[in-house]
């Protein structure tokens, strides 16, 4: 799907519902992710990084759009081990070889770093609508949708750890403004009775180092050598 395809229907209502779920979810995960360098990978002109307090973010793209990092996705021009945050919005599913951009992304987390990726689920009406479609190389059913299963797969293979998520958007793939408005019922009956059915689904997933060991302040440790050294009272019988 092609950039200004995806950009065009974010305008349509459709897009729309869509987008303030993402967003509103989005602020909601990434506030309380810290460090210092966070990046977007992927449609520019949205900003998925904007409640985050890191000093440093930016956005990266392989498009000819406006962008402060242009590469390659699959290589990306960044150290191994160098930022805390990358958010992944609807990248996987439109690019040919996803898993290796989740490898590039493991390589240039640090360890406990956080990747956060969003999708469109295809257990859901939309993925319905989906298989259906007769034009299913337009917005929002081109690409290929990824599971929250395969992707957690695909992180287990990587080391990466799920650490939150959410799934969103119940009302069918309607493109009329009057009948998202009508269907809007479904969203709070959806995260009750069919919690994984929603269209579009966000989902965190934390960069694990296995063998590392939690450093504590200074004073804990010598407090713990003092316990350890102090005399033990023992019983003395008087004859």
């Amino acid at each position: 799907m092609s950039a200004q395809g995806f950009s065009d229907w974010l305008e349509t209502p459709q897009g729309r519902y869509v987008l303030d779920w993402e967003q509103a979810k989005h602020d909601q995960l990434v506030v309380d992710i810290f460090g210092f360098n966070a990046v977007q990978i992927g449609w520019p002109g949205l900003d998925y990084l904007r409640a985050n307090r890191m000093p440093f973010r930016f956005r990266c793209d392989d498009g000819d759009r406006p962008v402060q990092t242009r590469a390659d996705l699959h290589h990306l021009p960044f150290a191994g081990n160098s930022l805390d945050l990358v958010v992944l919005p609807h990248i996987l599913e439109f690019d040919a070889n996803p898993h290796q951009i989740l490898r590039e992304v493991e390589r240039v987390l640090v360890p406990e770093g956080s990747v956060v990726v969003t999708g469109f689920n295809p257990y859901s009406l939309w993925g319905a609508r989906r298989s259906l479609a007769r034009r299913a190389q337009l917005p929002p059913f081109a690409g290929r949708y990824i599971s929250v299963a395969r992707l957690k797969d695909w992180f287990a293979l990587l080391g990466l750890e799920p650490h939150a998520g959410a799934f969103g958007c119940y009302a069918p793939a309607v493109t009329e403004e009057k009948w998202l408005a009508r269907f809007r019922f479904l969203d709070a009956a959806g995260d009750r009775w069919w919690p994984i059915g929603g269209a579009v689904y966000v989902i965190q997933a934390i960069k694990r180092q296995h063998g590392m060991r939690m450093i504590l302040p200074a004073w804990r440790e010598r407090k713990a050598r003092a316990k350890a050294l102090a005399p033990v009272a023992q019983r003395t019988d008087h004859q």
